[in-house]
């Protein structure tokens, strides 16, 4: 059976040839484990209906001869009618579960629940419980039944997403409006979107106003202003106005697309525990095997005990023992787990992820775009010996080459762009600046500490006074002498502060690395209240920074923007990048991905992970416990075959499997709710 082999549940929109729901190779098992689940949307659809309709059949006639025989046996004591019945009513349903567990046997060299169950229904009939064999035949198929259809809701909480898509678009060709499918539309062709609408494919708004509905990517149902020039994407839902907008991606590389196909990804990824537990089933399985030979035949020829009632013992322990509900436990929360945040705009890139991030001691952050917004905007120019102007625009000549932020808040300053110089030998200096010539002259722009290094004077108290304001400043000058002074500065995000302290109260070490000189940096990391912060550091310094985190505390997450920060993040146990959407860098880069720039999205990801890991450590205890229980109270024959298979094996598998769908009705906006309330309390208290 497909979930009681461990197998990870996952939608593979891609892949056309594998065995949808419902086909014989899915349901004989004839496929690979990683893939016989992943079923297009469109085979959901159309396939899941015929398969439930057959299986319901099979149920529905494989009980009623069941039932029919149990009346000949026990009511009219017709026993040879009643075995005859019994045999038909087993091997209905029985031929599909003997054959995936032969299957299993000859092609994957693997003793499965299947070839167990099979074991069991024969060896009732040689002994003289035919009844029984029937009961579990059926009991396991109605439970198998059930487990697939709930594994199945599963998948679809992904699965749905591509559904949000529209199936056809309006475009716009030869000055006429046609409506065609959405994936014969061309990048660079325009779509007509209306109010209440959904866009269909990624694109850039190049005429109207509206506001757009970003909550399938992001999980945030604030509606977002879209006008000329902005982003939309697919999925998205256009509330009020009318849009026009110009196709920048095909159907197949869409942000939601991309989103599916990185969280397929991420469930084949095993954390530390599903590894624990699939090496242990693999051998926990023969070792059950033995040991159910050895009830069957120690106490009838060592001890002379009846031999069909040890039997009967060593089947109903076959069965209870088998690993089902325990090979299940983890994988299908962590599926769970990842599926609820991709749904909440975080996308998580393995369950190895979920696992990692609540061991998680420490919190690094980057400042600009991080904590900041990262939208600097230029404060203050100050010139020596030349005008505020030229100041200004041979800043700007120098950074338009650039895509620092920094350099952007200078280039936007410049009212004429016109009137910006030619740079020659442009070259950026990693962490520091960059230099070019102007008209044959040599001129850099940058830190403080390009220009220490160059020997060159710098204006020191007017450069402090600056940094004391919680302003960057940025020098310009010659090979002689510092020209002028460029201060900009960064808004703290509105989450940054209370994200901080909600960290801080669950006792979460928080640290601001940055490049930005020490007195900027104090101010700031006075401001939002982190642990502690390190100041004027180049990309090489933040990993060392991060190495060293992880030396004294073992597990640390950066938190960053996926580009400038790529080494840190991927120095870190955990790599979280902000503001993925939009960004296929962010997406590539980091272990995590906020699709928000939201740093509120921190608190709802450690809870779910914890919520998770006890999920886990819930459906392991209970696996245990419960199959425990069960084989001890098989010896004084407490326990029947039928009861072992719908309570031990099916019913506990399936009890599994609800109790870890728990998971997709975590919300982020509640968790934050809950933490803003219990900080509040503490406040009180204070």
């Amino acid at each position: 059976m497909l979930i009681s082999e461990g197998a990870p549940i996952f939608i593979n929109a891609k892949r056309a040839n594998e065995p949808k729901l419902g086909s014989d190779e899915y349901m004989n098992g004839s496929c690979e484990e990683e893939t016989c689940s992943a079923c297009t949307e469109e085979s959901l659809k159309e396939d899941s209906s015929k398969w439930r309709n057959r299986q319901i059949a099979v149920i529905a006639c494989s009980a009623a001869l069941f039932f029919l025989g149990l009346i000949f046996e026990f009511v009219l004591k017709w026993e040879q009618p009643a075995t005859f019945l019994f045999l038909i009513a087993t091997a209905i349903p029985g031929y599909t579960i003997a054959k995936k567990g032969l299957s299993s046997i000859i092609f994957k060299k693997r003793l499965n629940i299947n070839f167990l169950i099979t074991v069991a229904a024969i060896g009732s009939f040689f002994i003289g419980h035919g009844e029984e064999g029937t009961a579990v035949i059926v009991l396991f198929y109605i439970a198998e039944f059930l487990e697939v259809l709930a594994s199945e809701k599963a998948k679809k909480s992904i699965a749905s997403l591509m559904k949000l898509v529209p199936d056809v678009a309006t475009v716009k060709r030869n000055e006429k409006e046609v409506v065609i499918p959405v994936k014969d539309v061309e990048v660079d062709e325009i779509i007509v979107v209306r109010p209440g609408e959904k866009i269909p494919l990624d694109g850039r708004v190049v005429r109207g106003v509206s506001s757009v509905n970003q909550a399938t990517i992001t999980g945030e149902s604030m509606p977002v202003t879209k006008q000329v020039g902005d982003e939309v994407y697919a999925g998205t839902i256009n509330n009020e106005g009318f849009l026009e907008i110009r196709v920048t991606k095909r159907s197949d590389e869409t942000m939601l697309s991309k989103i599916v196909k990185l969280v397929e990804e991420a469930q084949r990824i095993k954390s530390p525990t599903e590894k624990f537990i699939d090496k242990f089933s693999k051998y926990y399985t023969p070792l059950v095997i033995l040991s159910a030979v050895g009830v069957a035949t120690i106490p009838t020829f060592v001890f002379g005990l009846s031999y069909p009632e040890w039997v009967y013992k060593a089947l109903v322990l076959l069965v209870i023992s088998c690993p089902c509900a325990l090979a299940i436990s983890t994988p299908v929360a962590m599926v769970s787990g990842i599926t609820s945040a991709a749904k909440n705009g975080v996308l998580i890139k393995g369950s190895a992820y979920v696992e990692e991030i609540n061991k998680v001691k420490v919190f690094a952050f980057d400042k600009t775009g991080t904590l900041t917004e990262g939208k600097l905007e230029v404060t203050d120019v100050i010139s020596f010996g030349h005008s505020r102007e030229d100041v200004l625009l041979k800043a700007a000549s120098l950074e338009i080459l650039s895509g620092h932020p920094i350099a952007k808040a200078i280039v936007k300053k410049v009212e004429e762009k016109d009137n910006l110089e030619t740079v020659e030998d442009f070259k950026a200096i990693a962490g520091k600046g960059v230099a070019g010539k102007i008209n044959g002259e040599v001129y850099y722009l940058g830190s403080k500490r390009l220009f220490e290094e160059l020997d060159i004077n710098i204006q020191e108290d007017t450069i402090e006074k600056l940094e004391n304001e919680g302003k960057t400043v940025v020098l310009i000058g010659n090979e002689k002498q510092v020209i002028g002074l460029i201060a900009v500065m960064d808004k703290i995000r509105e989450t940054t502060i209370e994200t901080i302290a909600e960290l801080s109260i669950r006792g979460k070490k928080t640290v601001m690395i940055t490049g930005d000189n020490e007195r900027t940096a104090k101010a700031i990391a006075d401001k939002i209240g982190v642990s502690e912060y390190h100041a004027e550091l180049l990309p090489e310094d933040k990993v060392n920074i991060i190495k060293k985190l992880l030396k004294e505390y073992g597990h640390v997450a950066m938190v960053g923007d996926g580009v400038n920060d790529a080494p840190a993040l991927a120095s870190a146990s955990v790599g979280i990048a902000m503001g993925a959407i939009g960004s296929d860098v962010s997406l590539e880069n980091a272990d995590i991905a906020l699709m928000q720039d939201d740093l509120s999205k921190l608190p709802y990801l450690i809870e779910l992970s914890k919520k998770t890991l006890e999920i886990v450590k819930e459906n392991v205890t209970a696996s245990i416990l419960i199959k425990g229980s069960f084989a001890i109270l098989t010896f004084p024959g407490l326990v029947t075959l039928w009861l072992a298979v719908a309570v031990g094996d099916m019913g506990l598998s399936l009890a599994v499997i609800l109790n870890a769908m728990r998971l997709s009705s975590m919300r982020a906006h509640l968790i934050r709710t809950q933490v803003s309330k219990s900080r509040a309390k503490m406040h009180e208290r204070s």
